[in-house]
């Protein structure tokens, strides 16, 4: 009917709705099935007015409105409830005008959904409704009467939140005192509207039965029902008196209905209880209404007294209560015999049933309410009455609930006290309540200490006092006799409960205790209830309804004195103001008691040594501290005490009962073992003290106890029972101050202390509690007083101090761990008890001592990690009270003193290794932040500056750092040295320990960084300095080349803790800090200077700030070592300018030196060094400026010849003249790299006659290598000598003109043979070193002596002078000179240091074209005698090639082939993977230069050594995924990406910069040479691997390499000069395809060759193009042929054509096929078929009839079958 898409009817304008349809039905039928509304009738609009038709809604409400009226009506909840929220929104927000037209409408709307069944959407509603109400405010009155039946019923709505929201809207429209007027105004309506849901209302006409589930329908009829019977109970709340007449009628047609007196029945408890709650008010508002309904109202309730529903019963018990208070004659209405006590009885029986908290406080009013009548025979009733309630206690419920259990028993005292009060003086029913009801009550509650918690002795207590009280003010003599008597008849019959209970051997454990309880409450003359005094509140009755407690209490008081709640409630002040001791009435019969108990367990204790019987004497003294019970205990015998006591003692003895037990039995008993705890023993010690008369006689009985009979567990517990009771501790004070405690606790501490040292393991059992005895009494106070004397606390704390002290130096052997531990538990509770501060020096130092036990390392103290941990919370927590004490005179403490002169020393020792430092950084930041607590602020400050050194010890630390540091800077120019002034290394024994200078620094860089966050200001420019002295550590640290494995370790170590510069500057301002370096670097040059160039290059300082401490060039000079090492290190930040100026004051100062100031710092060395610094970073292009320099050189030559260390032994020289020398090579070399002017012939003699010259020098002096400056001459000369290798290297023709005429034959024939006559030699004699570090000094020479190798021309290596090398039984065409050098420089390859094996490579690089051709001469003798002929590539290069493959498998044998291996730059492995690779390019460049023939021999040999195989398994180990390179140049975005494929590798020696990618760039270039070279080869490898590795490998030479490759092949064929006779051959680049055009005579042949997209793994095909004068069979012969030939020949496309070509030309000649291959020449090793057949005469290639015969295993010939021989 509703499809949203359907096509309507025409005319018909709007959707259908149920709007629509509810409107229709309004019109024929006047109401909605289902909608809100009693009878079809339209004049009885009542509360719900007939819906007008939607047409006026439209045209009277605003379209937004309309929208949302119309979704509330829907059915949908979730609409519902949105359009309920959008209706309150909407009247917040809109104008009063256009709400109140929404007013007409709404009552209708809001009484139907009011009711509705989801309670979201009835909250929502009364939200709506009062945010309607804030908007139109008194506008609502014409529609109040539609509304307020309601609005009544949605306050007393069973969903809370909607009902509060209900009552919210109701208060919002009328203030609290016009409420009763506004529902006085309709109260007729309401009245109407709730009858009606109450009588005429059932499920199915609330809700429509067709729509509405039957489980909703009910429900939400029960809701409306009880709403309604609320409503009704709040209407009459609420009217005034007056307005209450006029309903009565309404009221009396309603109760007429049998429907309403049903509901007392009802099966829902919701509905029960407010049917009850109506009742209740009903009594209250309208008495004679429920007088004229007597019989209805008493069945009703009366016989519902069992209703045991939570809900229910505290209404119904309201309703019984107002019933007999209302309807006095209401037992004539029901039996109560037969119908309400039975009910009530089986209730209470059960304990209420869960309710005794609801059901017994009503109780007493409700048997105070019971006419004598219907109680009679009272004895009966009371007893059957109270019997019922005591069986109530014996439930489990009741004994599990505290709250109920207390419920039952003050009802049983209330009740029992009402009947007593009622009936005093009739002597049956006073002897049944004590002793048919109370006696055994009490006797069952001593059995079960489960019912004491319920207060039964409290409450029995109360109930005595009450009656001694009556008794003594009571006038009436009478009533005072008949109270004593019943108070004595009490205590009789309680006796004998009690002695029965003790008077056995095995007492039942809880009934003593039970007895014991009994007696210390019934002793108190306070009652402990009295705190709980709203319990007895309870007694009045309609607690719920505050509003009509006046009225209730004139009920039930108004007959006079029956009522005990009267009474009860009068009662507290009495009590309150009786005296502080007991009424007579109970302290004699109590006594008497307590001393025949007494008497009785003190037997039991004598005869049968009954710990149960003692421990209840232990209470009872407690309780009962008196002479009289002391003097019962003692008995009739005298015993003699010991005559060894003093005289004071036995007087005491003599007057005091108390004591002279103590002596007699209770010191026996204290000393025995027996006892399993002593503590209820130290109780009665605590009783006999009570009952001595002054402190002095308890003083002097502890302190003879004290020397004498106790042990040290008994003193611990009357301490510790003294700190637990201030009482206990009034009456032992004496003792605890004096002399005899103090001297024994000293004594115990040394004791202690002493045997954990001496003794390993403690057998002692009590030794736990000994030390929980000496902590005791350090940490109690009371009263901010220490338990003991104050000197005594100090005595026992110097002993501690001394046993830690001890602990700090013993071995590992000793252990002493349980003495630190409970001397730390000790001092942890003396420092967390003090208070403000610590008094004591000693604590102090015991704090220090702490500190540094946690502070050294765990190697030193040998403490398991469960006591560092205890040692540092003690020591934090003496910390803390030092923090956080007042110091009035501002000094620092003891322990801050000494622990930052500890800390000092420590960290200047150089004793520390990276363990040890980080253990103490850590404790200083646990330190610091503790100090930060603290409210002085210059705490930290002063602290840092304590552990601050001078500038004298951090002077003496720098000195004292090794000054291997230097040798970086020299090697790379950063620095220049004339001077020797280093000769140590790091010494073997210290490779543990941190230099000091390094530990202060880190220390105090944490310390200062604690500081910054706190944001504390240092003094003295504290920071500056400690920032620059951490700068100078790690600066000293980068420096060194290959730094031990601890200083790394140490860095790392920063970094993890955050100490470094950045965090530093980040935190503090480090403005002052530059001016600081520069100062430093000015005044001694070296690390500061380098450390400024770090922070420029980290860019911490940008160069105009290091601009402003050099405005004047003129302040460098004249030149010191600061001031040079200063200039050197800014030179790379200069702008041109600066440098100019520089050069400017160095040029005149070069011009005039003598011998002497040639050499000196600020003479021809000093301005040298710093030409050469401004030159390095290659800013000058000044020519003629160089020019004149080089001539100034060339004129120190003429006349300080001597200066120049040519052909001379170094040993002599001094290092000034050394150091002018590396500064002038250092000179010539920027020289020739920069100066573009044209130099005269004697110019580049005196360059090229100097470099010989130094080079001599430099080889002769290899022996003095150790020596750093001799080091740095053989560097920098090799360095020139490589320069001009560089140089003539590369000279082009262009350059070549502007030099002299002679100097490149010169070159050659002379300079370049002197420098490799010098280094070849050189480079063997010093690899026969063993340490071969590239990065270590003594390696320093190398890298320039290889890098210069690497320029030796082919002709000068051949006609070397090496000694000869040769080895016995290797194969070898070469001759002896070749081989020598094959066999010297070979295993160079493995050597262990890049520069050597980079350089060999290069070396050998230029000999393998040379090396094929001699096997090509002795060809003939590898002839076909063999099977398979195989040919070894050079013997030399094999055998290397096999020990790196060892090598290799152990680096790289365990890593699957597709994972990627990183080899870290510079290790051992890089140089094993490096000459491995460096070996195969060597082998491929061979491979290549060889003829094809020889190709095919080779291949065979690596096929049967396997090495290929190897090599391409490791490639795919070391080639990276991704081998792009790493390009950052933007504007190569567009063209395709450069890969390790497509660009050149460039091995350099020097440059170290794009190490991490060598090895990747390298394993893509013999990959690269590998499928060029050899891919029949990879074909074969490839086919025959796993299925995985085939899927790599294919992957990746598809993606990187075969592109690369097929586009090199066929540019080689289009560039190729090679021409055939009779052939043509072309190719096409964009197809991948090369077409070859073979004609001879009249027969044409095309044959075309395509490139596969894998190429050269997968198969080249060959397909026929034009084909003239040739057989079929014999073109696909032909075409096959030559599909071989491209498969298994290890060669170019061109080499395979030609192949094939001379393969048909010998067809041609008339050579005949070989039979087995079909092809004249041979497809793998191209020979022609030799092998003829006997019989037949057909020729054969030996390799195919090899193979014939293997794989047939016979030996006839493949066509005739005949016998081959």
């Amino acid at each position: 009917m509703g499809g949203k898409n359907k096509q309507r009817t025409k005319g018909n304008l709007r959707p259908s709705n149920s709007g629509r349809a509810a409107e229709l039905l309004a019109k024929e039928q006047g109401t909605v099935p289902g909608f809100i509304g009693f009878g079809t009738f339209q004049s009885d609009l009542g509360y719900v007015p007939a819906v007008q038709g939607a047409e006026e809604i439209d045209s009277l409400v605003d379209s937004d409105f309309r929208m949302v009226l119309r979704k509330l009506s829907k059915k949908d909840v979730t609409t519902k409830l949105k359009a309920m929220q959008e209706f309150g929104t909407m009247c917040t927000e809109r104008d009063t005008e256009i709400v109140k037209g929404v007013l007409p409408y709404w009552p209708r709307i809001f009484c139907k959904i009011s009711l509705d069944h989801d309670r979201r959407v009835r909250e929502a509603t009364q939200q709506a409704f009062e945010k309607l109400i804030l908007k139109v405010k008194k506008h609502l009155a014409p529609y109040l009467k539609s509304l307020m039946g309601y609005w009544l019923m949605a306050q007393c709505d069973t969903y809370s939140p909607a009902a509060s929201a209900a009552k919210d809207a109701f208060e919002a429209a009328f203030p609290p005192s016009k409420q009763p007027e506004a529902i006085a105004f309709c109260k007729e309506e309401i009245t109407s509207v709730l009858q009606d849901h109450l009588i005429k209302e059932t499920p199915d006409s609330l809700s429509d039965p067709q729509t509405v589930p039957e489980q909703e329908r009910e429900a939400k009829f029960y809701r409306v029902v009880t709403c309604s019977l609320l409503a009704l109970k709040k209407l009459l709340c609420l009217l005034p008196d007056n307005e209450l007449e006029s309903l009565e009628e309404k009221f009396k047609s309603l109760l007429s209905q049998n429907k309403f007196w049903k509901y007392g029945k009802h099966s829902i408890p919701q509905i029960r209880s407010a049917y009850f709650e109506l009742v209740s008010a009903l009594c209250q508002r309208s008495p004679q209404l429920m007088i004229d309904e007597a019989s209805r109202v008493s069945s009703s309730v009366l016989l519902s007294i069992d209703d045991s529903d939570p809900v229910v019963c505290p209404a119904l018990w309201e309703a019984v209560l107002y019933t007999l208070t209302t309807i006095e004659d209401c037992w004539l209405h029901v039996n109560a015999k037969k119908s309400v006590f039975p009910k009530l009885s089986a209730v209470v029986r059960e304990g209420g049933r869960g309710l005794a908290t609801v059901i017994y406080p009503y109780l007493l009013p409700f048997i105070s309410k019971l006419p004598q009548s219907i109680t009679d025979p009272k004895l009966d009733f009371f007893k059957n009455f109270l019997t019922s309630l005591v069986a109530g206690l014996s439930t489990e419920r009741v004994k599990t609930s505290f709250s109920e259990c207390s419920a039952v028993v003050s009802a049983f005292f209330e009740c029992l006290r009402f009947i007593m009060q009622q009936n005093l003086g009739e002597e049956e029913i006073e002897e049944m309540l004590i002793n048919d009801q109370l006696i055994p009550v009490i006797d069952a509650v001593l059995k079960d200490p489960r019912l004491q918690d319920g207060q039964l002795f409290d409450y029995l207590a109360e109930t005595l006092s009450s009656w001694e009280v009556k008794a003594d003010v009571e006038k009436d003599d009478k009533m005072a006799h008949n109270l004593e008597k019943v108070l004595l008849n009490f205590w009789e019959r309680l006796s004998e409960i009690c002695f029965k209970k003790i008077n056995e051997p095995e007492a039942d454990v809880q009934c003593v205790v039970g007895v014991s309880n009994l007696l210390q409450v019934l002793q108190k003359p306070e009652s402990s209830l009295k705190s709980n005094k709203k319990k007895v509140g309870k007694v009045r009755f309609a607690d719920e309804m505050p509003e009509s407690n006046e009225e209730n209490g004139k009920c039930v008081s108004s007959e006079g004195e029956t009522s005990e709640g009267c009474e009860l409630v009068a009662k507290p002040p009495l009590s309150h103001n009786c005296s502080a001791h007991i009424s007579p009435l109970r302290k004699k019969p109590l006594e008497d008691l307590v001393c025949k108990l007494a008497e009785m367990s003190i037997n039991y204790v004598n005869e049968q040594k009954s710990e149960q019987h003692l421990r209840f004497l232990s209470t009872l003294l407690n309780s009962f501290s008196s002479t009289r019970v002391f003097k019962m205990l003692l008995g009739p015998e005298k015993q003699s005490i010991v005559k060894s006591k003093p005289l004071t003692i036995a007087k005491l003895v003599q007057k005091n009962s108390a004591v002279q037990f103590l002596y007699q039995k209770l010191v026996g008993w204290l000393n025995e073992d027996q006892w399993k705890e002593a503590g209820f023993l130290v109780d009665i010690l605590y009783s006999a003290l009570h009952c001595c008369a002054n402190n002095k006689e308890r003083k002097d009985i502890l302190d003879d106890l004290t020397e004498v009979d106790l042990k040290w567990n008994l003193v611990l517990q009357i301490i510790e029972k003294a700190c637990s009771s201030s009482d206990k501790h009034a009456l032992v004070i004496s003792w605890l101050k004096g002399d005899t405690l103090g001297e024994k606790l000293v004594t115990l501490a040394d004791h202690l202390c002493n045997k954990e040292l001496e003794s390993t393991v403690t057998s002692d059992p009590y030794l736990s509690e000994r030390w929980t005895l000496l902590s005791l009494v350090l940490s109690q106070h009371v009263k901010n007083d220490y338990l003991i004397g104050e000197l005594y606390v100090e005595r026992i704390i110097v002993k501690l101090h001394e046993t830690l002290s001890k602990a700090k130096k013993v071995s590992e052997t000793e252990n002493n761990d349980s003495s630190v531990s409970f001397i730390c538990d000790v001092a942890y509770n003396y420092f967390s008890s003090a208070k403000g501060c610590l008094p004591m020096l000693s604590s102090e130092d015991l704090l220090l001592t702490l500190f540094q036990l946690y502070a050294q390392s765990k190697e030193r103290t040998h403490l398991p990690d469960f006591l560092i941990c205890k040692v540092k919370n003690t020591w934090l927590s003496g910390v803390n009270v030092l923090v956080h004490q007042a110091s009035p005179t501002g000094q620092q403490s003891a322990f801050l003193r000494l622990s930052a002169l500890w800390l000092k020393n420590q960290v200047q020792a150089s004793s520390l290794d990276i363990k040890s430092l980080q253990g103490l950084l850590s404790t200083i930041d646990d330190l610091l932040n503790k100090l930060l607590e603290s409210e002085d602020t210059s705490l930290l400050g002063v602290y840092i500056g304590s552990v601050m050194p001078n500038s004298s010890e951090w002077e003496k630390m720098r000195q004292s750092l090794p000054m291997q540091w230097l040798h970086r800077p020299l090697l790379e120019g950063r620095l220049s040295l004339n001077y020797e002034c280093f000769k140590t290394d790091f010494k073997e024994q210290d490779t543990k320990k941190l230099p000091s200078h390094l530990c202060t620094s880190a220390l105090l860089s944490k310390m200062i960084l604690v500081a910054l966050k706190k944001e504390i200001v240092l003094e003295n420019n504290e920071l500056e300095k400690i920032t620059a002295e951490l700068l100078y550590s790690l600066q000293w640290c980068e420096e060194l080349e290959n730094p031990p494995s601890f200083l790394t370790g140490f860095c790392e170590m920063l970094d993890k803790m955050n100490i470094t510069y950045d965090n530093l500057c980040r935190l503090g301002n480090t403005s002052g800090l530059l001016h600081l370096l520069f100062n430093r670097s000015m005044e001694h040059g070296t690390l500061w200077s380098l450390i400024i160039a770090k922070l420029i290059i980290s860019q911490s300082v940008s160069s105009d700030e290091v601009k402003r401490h050099y405005r004047r060039k003129e302040s460098f000079f004249p030149l010191t070592e600061g001031n040079m090492h200063t200039i050197q290190s800014l030179c790379p930040f200069l702008s041109k300018e600066d440098k100019k100026e520089f050069i400017a004051q160095c040029i005149p100062a070069l011009l005039a030196w003598t011998k002497e100031d040639l050499c000196s710092m600020n003479g021809g060395f000093g301005h040298l060094a710093i030409l050469n610094s401004c030159l390095q970073t290659g800013s000058i292009d000044d020519g003629e400026l160089l020019h004149g320099i080089l001539k100034i050189l060339i004129c120190w030559k003429k006349d300080h010849e001597d200066i120049f260390l040519f052909s001379c032994n170094l040993s002599e020289v001094s290092p000034e003249i050394l150091g002018v020398n590396i500064e002038i090579m250092r000179f010539l070399s920027q020289f020739l790299k920069y100066c573009s002017s044209p130099l005269a012939e004697n110019e580049w003699d005196f360059i090229m006659c100097s470099m010989l010259a130094w080079l001599e020098t430099a080889s002769e002096n290899r022996a003095l290598g150790s020596v750093p400056l001799v080091q740095l001459f053989a560097c920098v000369s090799c360095g020139l000598a490589c320069e001009l290798s560089a140089f003539f290297d590369s000279a082009t023709p262009e350059t070549t003109g502007k030099l002299p005429a002679d100097l490149i034959s010169e070159w050659k024939d002379f300079f370049s043979q002197g420098i490799h006559s010098l280094l070849l030699p050189l480079l063997v004699t010093v690899t026969g070193n063993k340490d071969t570090s590239e990065t270590s000094f003594q390696n320093a020479m190398l890298k320039p002596m290889c890098e210069t190798l690497t320029y030796i021309p082919k002709d000068q290596l051949l006609n070397h002078r090496l000694p000869a090398r040769l080895a016995a039984g290797q194969k070898t065409n070469l001759p002896e000179h070749l081989q020598t050098l094959l066999n010297t420089l070979a295993p160079l390859l493995l050597f262990r240091a890049r520069p050597v094996q980079i350089a060999v490579y290069y070396m050998l690089y230029k000999l393998m074209p040379e090396l094929p051709q001699y096997d090509q001469d002795n060809l003939k003798s590898y002839g076909d005698e063999e099977e398979e002929p195989a040919l070894s590539p050079p013997a030399a290069l094999m055998s290397i090639l096999s020990t790196q493959e060892d090598l290799l498998e152990n680096v790289l044998g365990c890593v699957p082939v597709g994972q990627i291996v990183t080899i870290k730059p510079l290790s051992d492995d890089f140089c094993y993977v490096l000459g491995y690779l460096l070996t195969w390019k060597l082998i491929l460049t061979f491979f290549k230069a060889a003829a094809s023939q020889l190709r095919a021999l080779y291949s065979m040999y690596l096929r049967k050594t396997k090495s290929l195989n190897k090599l391409l398994y490791h490639l795919f180990r070391l080639m990276p995924e991704n081998p792009t390179c790493a390009e950052t140049a933007p504007e190569l975005a567009n063209k395709e990406p450069k890969t390790f494929f497509t660009e050149a590798l460039q091995l350099s020696i020097r440059e170290t910069t794009a190490l991490p990618y060598h090895i990747p760039h390298l394993a893509c270039s013999v990959y690269h040479m590998t499928l060029k070279d050899l891919p029949a080869m990879v074909r074969l490898w490839w086919n025959s691997s796993e299925k995985r590795v085939f899927n790599i490998v294919d992957r990746f030479t598809s993606k990187y390499v075969s592109s690369v490759l097929s586009f090199q092949e066929i540019s080689s064929v289009q560039t190729s000069t090679q021409l055939f006779n009779g052939m043509t051959v072309k190719a096409r680049a964009t197809t991948r395809e090369v077409m070859a055009t073979y004609s001879i005579e009249d027969i044409v042949i095309e044959l075309i060759i395509q490139l596969p997209s894998n190429y050269p793994l997968g198969s080249i095909t060959v397909e026929s193009g034009r084909r003239v004068g040739v057989a079929v069979q014999q073109w696909r012969n032909w075409m096959l042929q030559l599909s071989t030939y491209l498969t298994h020949q290890n060669g170019s496309i061109m080499e395979g054509l030609a192949l094939w070509k001379n393969n048909v030309d010998k067809r041609f000649e008339g050579v005949e096929d070989c039979m087995i291959c079909f092809s004249v020449i041979h497809g793998f090793n191209y020979s022609l078929p030799k092998k003829a057949c006997r019989t037949c005469k057909k020729k054969f290639h030996s390799a195919c009839l090899y193979k014939w015969f293997t794989s047939s295993n016979k030996s006839t010939c493949p066509l005739c079958r005949e016998t081959f021989f």
